[in-house]
């Protein structure tokens, strides 16, 4: 079976955010979507600036758990849809860099469909942001 990619060079363009919107207009047997945008935030960190984040993920892996939470989302909502996209390399900030979109019949459905599984992915995929600061040092980043 042929995984899903949910990988995006580089930061989400908010184009294709309301591109995706958009192609849901004809299903007609949604009546809401949740959408969680996730964008890098400029902290301060030991008196340092940070000015990006520099994601890098073992990707094999990360799509099969995404597979699965996948699965285990529509196993236990009943969602029409779901689509989720998350950045790798450098992303600035400001910019998106996680976009999750859960539709369905019902609001609280696609509320909390959204919501469990923006936890998994920060809990259970293997993926990894080096914060980076304006000095050009770096750490790597706590998944909170």
């Amino acid at each position: 079976m042929q995984l899903k990619n949910i990988f995006v060079e580089g930061a989400i363009a908010p184009s294709f955010i309301a591109d995706s919107i958009t192609k849901h207009a004809t299903k007609t047997n949604i009546g809401a979507h949740n959408i969680f945008l996730g964008q890098v935030r400029a902290d301060s960190i030991n008196n340092k600036q940070v000015i990006g984040i520099e994601y890098t993920s073992n990707q094999p892996m990360a799509l099969e758990c995404m597979q699965a939470i996948r699965e285990q989302i529509f196993e236990k909502y009943d969602l029409t849809c779901m689509h989720v996209y998350h950045s790798l390399g450098k992303v600035a900030v400001g910019e998106l860099c996680l976009f999750v979109f859960t539709s369905s019949k019902h609001r609280a459905t696609a509320i909390e469909a959204c919501t469990e599984c923006i936890e998994k992915i920060k809990s259970e995929l293997p993926i990894w942001g080096k914060e980076i600061f304006e000095d050009d040092s770096y750490q790597w980043k706590e998944n909170k």
